[in-house]
């Protein structure tokens, strides 16, 4: 009769199960289906054999390890060696993964099974084994599974702080939107002020600009040649400052009370804020997209390229797209218009953007349009699967779009990919040498501060330690001083005492009553003298009396 045992891999440990009547099991997958619902029936069915829990989240994190890539861990070999049957032969092991049981049948000798019954019986070893394996709980049994999930994706899943795309995404969104709210916000102040200075408009066009000269001028009629200086310092044209102050003088514009005028600068001071806050986030961008994407945004620019990453979800799905779909990406309803009303499909989408489609011919849009993806494409998964990400490939590659546009233009051949490429290559393991180099002394310098902090940490509490050895040794010869002026005060103390004994009665009186104690120690002597007194003097009188009868 084959012997069938089942082999559990869970957070806690290792366990192996033998299954009683496999051939009635075999035959009636039915009934092993009702009976995995129960506890009670499925107790008939299995019978835990050994459990080998693991010795600490590291050995279970080793286990969980080697059990995903389908080798045999050195604690499984121990187990399966010491629970199964010495006659190999009539034993089948069931296992979840094909990879395991390929593994422990050549390394074991043990014949292993997947799949079928042996799905089922683990679907309900799975359901109930906190109930199986004795002193385990399902609570415990949740935190062991916890704790190992979190240790297994950390160590499956290389993340970098530095590579994060999702500020990248979030940056240029909040660029796009900003760029929206101060369009409208100028707006509604040239509409504003531009009741009291409407010549104002077609002298400053530029929308922050604006804000800023309508929140220098405030009141037109206090416009005079003393503030020149000011506006030729926010405008960086004198002509135009000298301009601005003519028309303030012959403008037609109505006057305005001076709350209005408090509310028009206080809006412009909000508007010029958000335009200095796009600033900083365009910066802020440009070096994001130099640590994530340096070779995209050498080649294509850093707002370009993170509309692109923004749009496709991550660098990783853009380095997936094929340069077919980077083409067109952001242009998807254009295109599907195009497919449904049988018409010419868009040419670009968001590389439209990029400044080499604007300068190409209108007949040559197409064409260049499509070698910009490519090289985006190859770009984005340089970037995405690059160790060390550099900037030479995008430099490189924007050089071949350069030399393709004036290929289109004026028909000089370009050069060919296979020397831009080896030359990149060269470069680029160049640059990424002087990358690690520096990289090396980063570290090599953190190590010491390290070690030089820990060594003060050391010399302190050194220190602490002596200072408190110092204070317990004066703390200890302090105590044996007090001490000895107590034995001191004592002799001192009785000698006191006995001074008031020896003097008369009067000075009894005087002093204040001892307490009751004290006043018994001192008063049952004085009493024992007297009755010996007594007894002396009835003795004598005896004695006399015995002598007088004789």
């Amino acid at each position: 009769m084959v012997l069938l045992h089942v082999l559990f891999e869970h957070a806690a440990g290792y366990a192996l199960f033998a299954v009683r009547e496999v051939e009635e099991i075999g035959l009636l997958l039915p009934q092993v289906e009702e009976s995995v619902l129960t506890l009670g029936k499925f107790h008939n069915v299995v019978k835990l054999v050994a459990f080998s829990p693991f010795r600490s989240a590291q050995s279970a994190l080793e286990n969980m390890n080697a059990v995903s890539e389908g080798v045999l861990h050195e604690d499984l070999r121990l187990l399966l060696d010491t629970a199964l049957p010495p006659k190999r032969k009539k034993v089948v092991l069931g296992v979840g993964d094909a990879k395991m049981g390929a593994a422990v049948q050549e390394e074991l000798g043990v014949q292993c099974q997947t799949g079928g019954v042996v799905a089922e019986l683990m679907r309900g070893i799975r359901l109930h084994f906190p109930a199986l394996v004795r002193g385990l709980t399902a609570q415990s049994a949740a935190k062991a599974q916890l704790g190992l999930g979190h240790s297994y994706s950390r160590a499956k899943v290389k993340f970098n702080v530095h590579r994060v795309d999702n500020m990248i995404i979030q940056s240029i969104s909040l660029l796009d939107q900003l760029d929206k709210d101060i369009n409208t916000f100028s707006m509604r102040v040239r509409e504003w002020y531009g009741y009291h200075f409407p010549e104002l408009i077609k002298i400053v066009p530029e929308n922050s600009m604006y804000c800023r000269v309508a929140k220098f001028i405030g009141n037109r009629r206090e416009l005079s040649e003393e503030s020149l200086e000011g506006l030729e310092e926010i405008v960086m044209d004198s002509a135009k400052a000298q301009a601005i102050l003519e028309a303030s003088r012959s403008s037609m514009g109505m006057d305005i009370s001076p709350l209005d005028l408090i509310n028009i600068e206080s809006f412009s001071r909000r508007v010029i804020s958000l335009s200095d806050y796009r600033k900083g986030l365009q910066e802020y961008l440009r070096s994001k997209m130099s640590q994530v994407a340096p070779s995209l945004s050498a080649l294509i620019g850093e707002v370009v390229g993170a509309r692109l990453i923004s749009h496709a979800g991550s660098l990783t799905n853009l380095a997936k797209y094929p340069a077919s779909t980077v083409q067109i990406l952001g242009a998807e309803k254009a295109l599907f218009r195009a497919l449904k009303t049988r018409g010419n499909t868009p040419k670009y989408g968001l590389i439209f953007h990029s400044t080499f489609i604007g300068r190409a011919a209108a007949k040559n849009k197409g064409r260049i349009s499509r070698y910009l993806a490519n090289k985006c494409t190859i770009a984005s998964r340089i970037d995405c699967f690059s160790e060390v990400p550099t900037s030479v490939f995008g430099d490189k590659l924007r050089e071949q779009v350069e030399e393709r546009l004036a290929f289109y233009e004026t028909g000089e051949p370009p050069r060919k990919n296979l020397e831009v490429m080896k030359e990149a290559v060269v470069e680029a393991s160049e640059v990424v040498a002087e990358v690690k180099r520096r990289q090396e002394k980063k570290e090599k310098k953190r190590k010491k501060r390290e070690k030089r902090r820990l060594e003060a940490l050391a010399a302190a509490a050194e220190e602490a330690a002596e200072n408190s050895v110092m204070e317990t040794e004066e703390n200890d010869v302090g105590a044996k001083k007090k001490k000895k002026k107590k034995k001191q005060q004592q002799p001192e103390e009785s000698e006191a005492e006995a001074e008031p004994e020896e003097n008369g009665v009067e000075e009894e009186e005087e002093e204040e009553p001892l307490p009751k104690k004290k006043r018994k120690v001192v008063v049952e002597p004085e009493e024992e003298e007297e009755e010996k007194k007594k007894k002396k003097k009835k003795k004598k009188k005896a004695v006399a009396q015995d002598s007088e009868e004789d």
